[in-house]
This record gives C-alpha cells, sequence and structure tokens, in this order.
C-alpha cells in the first residue's frame, strides 16, 4: 500500500490537475499543502483528512524544509497515508527530488504524480509555445532566485539560443535582464512575465528585452510569475489586441526568428 505521495497540483486552475491526482488526495489521511495550491483543489481530498498547510513562496516567510520533511516522516511512521501537494510538478523546482530522497532513506513507499508545471502552462496561458521551429529548438528551465543555490550562468544561456524560462525572477529580474545583456543578447528580444497563470486574477507585461524590467514595474506584477525570453514570446502578439487583461503591450518589437541569438 502506498504510505505518501507527492502531488503535483498543476499551474492553478483546478481543471488542469490530474485524474490520478485527485484519486491520490481523496486515499491520503494527512495532506501538507503548499503555498501556491489553488485552495479549491482540496475538495478532492477526504472530508476528515488533516489538511496541514506549510506555505513556501519566495519573499514570503516559509516553512523550513526540513521541518515539511520531518512532519512526513512523523505522520508516515504513525501509518497515515500522506499526500505532499505542490504547485505545479513536484520534480520541477518543487524539492520533490529531495522529499523522495528522505522517504526512501526511511525505508518509506513513494509514489510521485506529476503535474503541468508553470513553465509550460503559464506561456501557454498568454498563447506562447516554448518551442517552435522557427524561433527556438529547445526551451531551458532555471531559477532567477540566485540566492544559496548561485547564479545561473547567463552567458551560457544567451549561447544556447533557446527560449529561455525563468522562475522565481521577478524579485531580480533587472538584474537578471542586465546580465543577459552583457552576455550578448540582443535589447529586441521579446519577452513576457505572466503572473497567477490560468487563474481568474492572470495578468502578463509582453515587452522587448531592455524595456521589460521597466515594463513590469509599472504594471505592479509581481510573484507568483513566470518569465519568458526568446523570440517565441512574439507569439502572444497575436492575442495581446483581444485580451482584457493585457497590462502593457506598448513595448513590444517586431521581432525575428532567432531574436535571442548573439
Amino acid at each position: 500500500m502506498t504510505r505518501a505521495w507527492l502531488i503535483g497540483a498543476g499551474p492553478g486552475d483546478v481543471e488542469l490537475m490530474t485524474l490520478k491526482a485527485t484519486r491520490a488526495l481523496a486515499q491520503a489521511d494527512v495532506v501538507l499543502v503548499d503555498d501556491l495550491v489553488n485552495p479549491d483543489v482540496l475538495q478532492f481530498a477526504r472530508a476528515d483528512a488533516q489538511v496541514v498547510y506549510v506555505g513556501k513562496r519566495g519573499g514570503h516567510p516559509s516553512t523550513p524544509q526540513a521541518g515539511i520533511v520531518a512532519q512526513m516522516l512523523e505522520h508516515a511512521r504513525a501509518g497515515r497515508r500522506v499526500a505532499r501537494l505542490k504547485g505545479g510538478d513536484p520534480f520541477v523546482f518543487g524539492r520533490g527530488g529531495e522529499e523522495q530522497q528522505a522517504l526512501h532513506e526511511a525505508g518509506i513507499e513513494v509514489e510521485v504524480i506529476n503535474g503541468i508545471t508553470a513553465g509550460i502552462a503559464a506561456p501557454a496561458a498568454i498563447g506562447i509555445p516554448v518551442t517552435h521551429r522557427d524561433f527556438a529548438q529547445g526551451v531551458v528551465f532555471v531559477t532567477g532566485h540566485g540566492a544559496d543555490s548561485g547564479e545561473p550562468d547567463w552567458a551560457a544561456l544567451v549561447a544556447t539560443r533557446m527560449t529561455l524560462v525563468i522562475y522565481m525572477g521577478m524579485r531580480r529580474l533587472g538584474k537578471i535582464v542586465s546580465a543577459l545583456i552583457a552576455a550578448g543578447m540582443s535589447a529586441d528580444t521579446p519577452c513576457a512575465a505572466i503572473e497567477s497563470a490560468t487563474r481568474p486574477e492572470q495578468r502578463h507585461v509582453l515587452a522587448r528585452l531592455d524595456e521589460f524590467a521597466d515594463a513590469v514595474a509599472r504594471a505592479g506584477l509581481g510573484s507568483p510569475a513566470i518569465v519568458v525570453i526568446g523570440g517565441v514570446a512574439s507569439l502572444a502578439l497575436a492575442r495581446a489586441a483581444v485580451e482584457a487583461n493585457v497590462v502593457d503591450a506598448s513595448a513590444v518589437a517586431t521581432p525575428t526568428p532567432g531574436a535571442n541569438a548573439r
């Protein structure tokens, strides 16, 4: 019998959660919920399940990771079935790998149930494919957090000519933009920032790279948000005129394929 699940709740829209995730959630005795999970997802949990909020969001007080793992182990060792419910996918910047290791080392069976990660869902919500043969042959998911984990090698990322999808980058957006331009990325590279993707409150900003940080600041966008940098971001322009929640599209340059190249 499964004693623990690492469940991806998807990007926010309840309907984007998988059937397998809802079925697992319905079996759990204890549900440890991340801050970014849509509370409506809990409709799939048992009415008598113990729900524990273990918020983790950049720039806000968070439950220490060691404390979350300790709670999972305590409940599992007591014979309770534990669901660790995370926004997006548990293995994409969700520390699911660390939690899986801890459970395995304790001899506890764990099942990973993938979710749609925001790095794909957020761009798609405004019409941006993260890959497109006219613009990018691949995509790189990277964290912009840059604190304990160190700074990404922005020059190496620019050299790939791939779409950059940046998680947790809003607080450092100005520094990230400066680093990309210094590394040789074209100033007119199309960019997008999508806040609260797939939720009713979703908003986004489109701008060229050299004006991007200022455009985002003027719009007042904040976390949770996904940043997309590369030629594919130009494909959101087809929807910009009819989207009531477009904040600022005036700064977008007319791109050319490969605009994020050196």
